[in-house]
């Protein structure tokens, strides 16, 4: 498993990096087959990169964005991936993309992962980016230590798509991209920031128990070579 630490000053210069290069990728796959796709995550880090990339000039127009997991709420609430990405991404240059959400107004959350995974099925196999994130608990996507479904979301070798997860620390009930869709993104990112989350990814690097800290599926069965970036 190959890792690449990408450290930067602030948040801004860390924002800009990433942004250059997920422009290069998108790019690079446009011309290569004609449509890009790239997968994103919630919460409030990567906020500041969502209104940098926004602006970068790239075709849009060909570029399907999606999330890597989700809360089960509608999209107008404020605790919505769906909102933050509609918010903060898919404006300027990039309100041209396509969006394909994981959150569907269904009478359970299983019938919304089973629609999540159709219509997801077409754009990442593999996706050309994926965009991490991780949680002080040693989460990303919705890999929640003690996850209702941890098992069968870090299994490698399990089906593509969009699972269920409960968990303590979780809040609502997660819909999420299984580690097999994410693992093999042509380019495969962790945006985290702060000296508390690089004392977390330390501490996941030392350690084995994915049960634990379900960020060291990633750091240790990847796919793909896995680029950290971090910013104090």
């Amino acid at each position: 498993m190959t890792v690449h630490m990408h450290e930067y000053p602030d948040a801004a210069a860390l924002a800009a990096a990433l942004a250059d290069e997920v422009s290069v990728r998108l790019a690079a796959a446009i011309e290569d087959r004609g449509s890009a796709s790239i997968a994103v995550s919630g919460g409030s880090t990567p906020k500041r990169f969502f209104e940098t990339l926004s602006g970068r000039d790239i075709a849009w127009s060909k570029v399907t964005v999606t999330l890597v997991d989700e809360r089960f709420v509608p999209p107008d609430s404020d605790r919505s991936n769906h909102l933050l990405v509609k918010t903060h991404l898919l404006k300027d240059k990039a309100a041209n993309a396509a969006f394909v959400p994981l959150y569907y107004d269904t009478p359970t959350i299983d019938d919304a992962a089973a629609i999540a995974t159709e219509k997801t099925a077409d754009i990442g196999t593999p996706f050309d980016v994926a965009i991490l994130g991780m949680g002080g608990d040693g989460h990303t996507a919705s890999f929640f230590p003690r996850g209702s479904n941890l098992a069968r979301a870090l299994d490698l070798s399990g089906p593509r798509g969009v699972l269920t997860m409960q968990a303590d620390g979780a809040g609502e009930e997660r819909l999420t991209f299984s580690f097999a869709s994410l693992a093999d993104a042509r380019f495969l990112a962790l945006h985290i920031e702060g000296k508390g989350k690089k004392d977390v990814l330390n501490q996941a690097m030392a350690g084995s128990d994915e049960t634990e800290m379900p960020i060291r599926a990633v750091l240790k069965r990847a796919q793909s070579p896995l680029d950290i970036y971090w910013a104090p």
